[in-house]
């Protein structure tokens, strides 16, 4: 299982836009066959740092995902959004694999 997080330099003015964006993915992203875990915008600290994460079975299964999305018409109609809206300054992918499971189960104080 590969995560892949995708991190957003974005207009910090278009926050509202980035959120728009992020909900239309959360809807096209898992019907193409990957698993979200959400997407994030600034809260406290940075004001134009973002992320989307996604976890993959391997490459293969990204490239397929990937192929699906361009053909899904929200997912074509989401790029659409933020080429004409340009509120994405920068992005970039890094795939990582999980190695600290298993875990612990979670203790509340």
């Amino acid at each position: 299982m590969l995560t892949c997080i995708i991190r957003y330099d974005i207009d910090p003015f278009r926050v509202d836009a980035f959120e728009h964006y992020a909900r239309t993915w959360g809807q096209a992203i898992p019907r193409c066959g990957a698993d979200l875990i959400g997407y994030f915008a600034p809260h406290e600290g940075s004001t134009t740092t973002a992320y989307g994460i996604y976890n993959i079975d391997d490459l293969a299964a990204y490239e397929a995902y990937r192929a699906r999305l361009k053909d899904d018409q929200l997912g074509r109609d989401n790029y659409e959004f933020a080429k004409r809206e340009r509120f994405i300054l920068r992005e970039e992918r890094l795939f990582l694999r999980l190695v600290s499971a298993p875990h612990a189960t979670l203790v509340k104080p």
